[in-house]
């Protein structure tokens, strides 16, 4: 949008939590902001991976000239759960963190149905209004032996427990847990990159830790202690999902390894998820547009969308110069 747009482009939260992602879109012309009446009226909108609540959006579309809504697929997935469950009747616990940006955004879709509970807390005093109508869902990027645990008391507590036929939680989240549960028994520590603010990169140092493995967030280089290596051997480094991997290699290069670097990979990741509908369909419009005013349109021509599933985010944010 900001190779389309004259800055500053809008966006309702942070695209993702990451910081250097974030710095990155500022300098590119983003302005990020938490109250859509803070966007003056006509201005592009962009709403955040996280996912928002329909309020917003509906308050995002009426304000903006164009508005792009940059939701995850998968957190739209349990979206679209929460509000079939509700329908039906369901109480829905919806496991996840207080205040996070997607939990606000899910939970909003009836808010009446639906109770937060907080992976470390459990289930606490929830009870159902009816037993044989309970449903579980999740925040995408939480710890899978946070979610287990939370499972394993529900369906205890309620044989007829209702959950999602593919699992709420992020493959990218998982296979990173999984990656991390590995490497915790080959290194001696473990910086896992990202930001504070990043739930999934929170839950990889949880996991780590859970592990046996001194395990600590970086959000670069300039955040390694000296102390935390001082005594290793072999150093584990990850990252959260949304952390960019010149940032990883930052870090790589920082721990400086004097016996090389090994690569443990579990599983290749090739989902590919399409553009958000509302931008694939402006920007082939405005193609056909702009074709339209200079001669007939080249039929045998590919346009910028016809290729989306080759552009990686690696490669976008080398263009933003992160």
């Amino acid at each position: 949008m900001v190779n389309i747009f004259e800055a500053p482009v809008y966006c309702y939260h942070e695209i993702v939590h990451n910081q250097a992602v974030v710095e990155a879109f500022e300098t590119a012309g983003v302005v990020f902001v938490d109250d859509i009446t803070e966007v003056p009226e006509g201005r592009p909108i962009m709403l955040s991976a996280h996912g928002s609540a329909p309020e917003i959006v509906a308050a995002a579309t009426e304000r903006a000239a164009v508005m792009v809504d940059a939701v995850c697929p998968l957190v739209t997935k349990v979206h679209h759960e929460v509000k079939m469950m509700a329908g039906k009747g369901f109480d829905i616990i919806y496991v996840g963190h207080q205040g996070h940006d997607e939990a606000v955004g899910a939970i909003a879709e009836a808010p009446a149905a639906v109770t937060l509970v907080d992976p470390d807390q459990g289930l606490g005093s929830f009870e159902a209004g009816d037993k044989t109508k309970v449903a579980l869902l999740a925040q995408t990027t939480l710890g899978l032996h946070e979610w287990e645990d939370v499972l394993d008391d529900a369906t205890a507590r309620y044989p007829d427990l209702t959950v999602a036929r593919r699992s709420d939680l992020c493959y990218a989240t998982t296979n990173r847990q999984s990656a991390i549960r590995q490497l915790a028994h080959q290194a001696d520590a473990i910086l896992v990159v990202g930001s504070e603010s990043s739930s999934n990169t929170q839950a990889l140092v949880r996991v780590g830790v859970k592990e046996g493995t001194p395990s600590y967030r970086v959000d670069g280089p300039e955040d390694i202690n000296p102390e935390w290596l001082a005594d290793c051997t072999t150093v584990g480094v990850t990252a959260g999902a949304s952390a960019p991997d010149q940032r990883v290699r930052e870090v790589i290069d920082a721990v400086a390894p004097t016996q090389g670097v090994a690569i443990l990979s579990l599983t290749d990741e090739d989902e590919y998820f399409p553009l958000p509908p509302s931008l694939r369909s402006f920007v082939k419009t405005l193609q056909a547009t702009v074709e339209a005013g200079f001669a007939v349109r080249d039929r045998g021509r590919a346009g910028p969308m016809e290729n989306d599933p080759e552009y990686s985010a690696t490669g976008a944010l080398d263009l933003l110069g992160v």
